[in-house]
């Protein structure tokens, strides 16, 4: 049953979504005119579709020119102590966090950003210096927050600072900000840096000693676990790296254990669901009430954002960088570390630039950029050092899908080493993405025989996730330390045609489509997702020596795994399960696969064309359907 409460708190966060909406739609309205005469008039040639979106989105944003120096508001720098902290998955090291009694420069940067706001914009300075924050960093429109050289911000590692000045007061959860946790909305901790529905805003920094460091693997005072530990157990199969999960250990409580916080039943928050419907979303045994679980059965189940409370008392971590319904936007210059969990997580943003930032961090999900359901970005000249995939564009999941698709993207002239994909698209997918150029790329593999790049060019849905990807170009990318040569699989559900643990669809193809992405974490699996029209060319894959002492550049070249038709376990008739089709790799020398029998994988792809492809010095030119 609703209360005054939920009611009064409906009430403001539909408010505020209009009025977010309605500054994104406005400014989009002028820029999609604009683009569909470009797109029309150059519907044959990608590449000058490209041009056209880099050139745009190169234009430099406008501020006033003032300075507000947040020494002004009262900050000051802090003294620095060791810590033995966790800097991976894997790995612990001694590292500088505040010292005890630290200075809080919170208030003092809030009442910058608030001045410069309120003056009509400006420029928000950190001088250089090491300066804790024991909160959110909130961007108001026409402000632009700069690091000086030298500036490095130790953002607190307690998760109760995110919990204390958000605009919903959910009690004893805290009080909370609109978020996206993997692509369902709910109410959570604010990230490091957060913005929800601005316009002509800036985070710079004047070089990569710039640092915003989010203290993911730093213990919480009193004990040995982190940010990272709510990750829980890590569930790839036959790992090369990231096979642990700092502090996490047996009788833990982390966003993988049911949570008795969670209700017993969704009948007490959906009590519209029929049985079947209920049944169906809780699917096997309590892990539904796992928080990672919990929220998307949530939108499945049609709950109201303002009941989809967490915060504290859960365990799902912030992104380090998260912006909401924001245009115009820059990102520019600064090196960002050791993030709870995403590293950059624009949602519902237009005209986006992230350029020149170096995305470091090894801890698990640390994706370096996720653009969601953004229109018009452009990624340039960044280095991403990730836990989990460098770049993933993402579209919303399960319900959740409001914001439409992901599109217009250019990802040109980066640098990519750790990570499980270097540009992959997905797994949340819901609301389609479309229209993503990826050109003059190196994925440096630097960690090739300690942490190895898992995969280079990646593709995730399911039969949940559904959604499309169209109209997706790659050219022009060296990976000259390959990808993981050994194989890491996945499990397929019963009844599957595919056999668990023998595809290598997590890790060991240089190209990998996966349309059955871990079908066993969702249980409503109703929605075939679509895949077509994708042109991949010029790609250049080197060799390293193995443990075995071969030179290998991979295990298999490429894994397209196209939807499975017997997972779907909706209502009859069941819609079409069409097969991944218009698929185009040229121009393109893999290396030499350790799996030489089978260079590549595939399942339900119709018409794979390869055109001057090189295999272990082989050249091929062929057309392959499965």
């Amino acid at each position: 049953m609703q209360t005054n409460k939920d009611h009064t708190m409906s009430s403001t966060i539909n408010q505020q979504r209009r009025t977010m909406m309605k500054a994104v739609s406005a400014t989009g309205l002028a820029a999609a005119g604009a683009a569909n005469g470009v797109r029309a008039a150059i519907a044959e040639d990608p590449w000058a579709r490209a041009k056209e979106i880099a050139d745009r989105l190169s234009q430099p944003l406008r501020f006033r020119d003032q300075d507000f120096l947040i020494t002004e508001f009262g900050a000051a720098p802090c003294a620095l102590a060791k810590v033995k902290a966790w800097v991976s998955h894997d790995d612990q090291a001694m590292v500088d966090t505040q010292a005890p009694g630290a200075h809080d420069c919170y208030a003092a940067i809030k009442a910058a950003i608030a001045a410069c706001h309120k003056a009509g914009g400006g420029r928000v300075v950190i001088p250089a210096g090491n300066w804790y924050v024991a909160g959110p960093i909130v961007l108001l429109s026409n402000v632009h927050v700069h690091l000086k050289k030298g500036a490095h911000v130790y953002f607190s590692n307690d998760p109760r600072d995110y919990a204390k000045y958000g605009d919903f007061d959910c009690g004893a959860n805290g009080k909370l900000v609109i978020t996206r946790w993997q692509s369902n909305d709910c109410l959570n901790f604010a990230s490091m840096i957060y913005a929800y529905g601005q316009d002509n805003i800036a985070l710079t920094g004047e070089d990569w000693t710039s640092v915003l460091n989010g203290q993911g693997g730093v213990p919480f005072a009193g004990g040995n676990d982190c940010w990272w530990t709510w990750k829980g157990k890590n569930r790839t199969i036959n790992p090369v790296s990231q096979a642990n999960t700092p502090g996490d250990g047996p009788g833990k409580i982390n966003q993988r254990i049911a949570n008795p916080a969670n209700p017993a039943s969704l009948r007490e928050v959906a009590p519209h669901l029929t049985e079947a419907e209920r049944l169906l979303i809780q699917g096997e045994g309590d892990k539904w009430r796992a928080d990672e679980q919990y929220l998307p059965a949530l939108s499945e189940a049609g709950v109201p954002l303002a009941r989809r409370v967490f915060g504290l008392g859960h365990y799902l971590r912030p992104s380090m960088v998260h912006l909401i319904g924001c245009t115009n936007v820059l990102l520019q210059g600064y090196h960002v570390v050791h993030t709870p969990f995403w590293q950059h997580h624009p949602v519902h943003c237009r005209n986006l630039v992230i350029r020149n930032v170096h995305a470091e961090s090894h801890g698990p999900n640390s994706d370096g950029f996720d653009p969601e359901a953004c229109d018009m970005v452009l990624v340039e000249g960044c280095t991403f050092d990730a836990g989990d995939d460098c770049i993933a564009i993402k579209a919303g999941k399960n319900r959740d899908t409001q914001y439409g698709p992901s599109q217009n993207i250019v990802i040109q002239n980066c640098v990519m080493h750790s990570g499980h994909g270097a540009v992959t698209l997905g797994s949340e997918m819901a609301g389609g993405i479309q229209n993503v150029y990826a050109q003059n790329l190196v994925f440096e593999n630097t960690h090739w025989a300690t942490n190895p790049l898992n995969t280079a060019i990646r593709l995730k849905t399911n039969l949940n996730r559904g959604g499309y990807l169209r109209n997706f170009y790659v050219r022009n990318v060296k990976i000259p330390n390959g990808v993981q040569t050994s194989p890491s699989f996945y499990a397929s559900l019963p009844g599957s045609p595919i056999a668990s643990k023998t595809v290598a669809t997590a890790a060991g193809a240089v190209v990998t489509f996966d349309c059955d992405y871990t079908p066993t974490a969702d249980t409503v699996r109703l929605r075939p997702p679509v895949v077509d029209n994708i042109q991949i060319s010029n790609v250049t894959v080197g060799n390293v020596k193995t443990k075995k002492g071969e030179l290998a550049s991979c295990y298999q070249a490429i894994v397209i795994l196209g939807p499975v038709a017997s997972d779907y376990n909706g209502p009859q008739p069941m819609p079409a399960v069409v097969p991944v089709t218009n698929v185009v790799i040229s121009d393109c020398d893999f290396g030499t696969p350790v799996n030489r029998e089978q260079p590549w994988y595939l399942y339900n792809v119709k018409g794979l064309q390869l055109a001057r492809v090189k295999v272990a010095g082989k050249e091929i030119s062929t057309t392959l359907s499965a």
